[in-house]
């Protein structure tokens, strides 16, 4: 394998592990706005 090969394969697999570390670590906010749906009593068999 030539140099720039390596070199090249060693930054994606830096930039993978980068980003699944990033995406683990994230604290994502929980929604924070309230949905209120009405639904039908048709929908459902009695």
């Amino acid at each position: 394998m030539s140099k720039l090969t390596q070199i090249l394969l060693a930054a994606g697999v830096l930039v993978l592990v980068g980003g699944a570390v990033f995406l683990m670590t994230w604290d994502i906010p929980a929604p924070s706005e309230q949905v209120t749906k009405t639904l039908s009593n048709d929908r459902f068999p009695s």
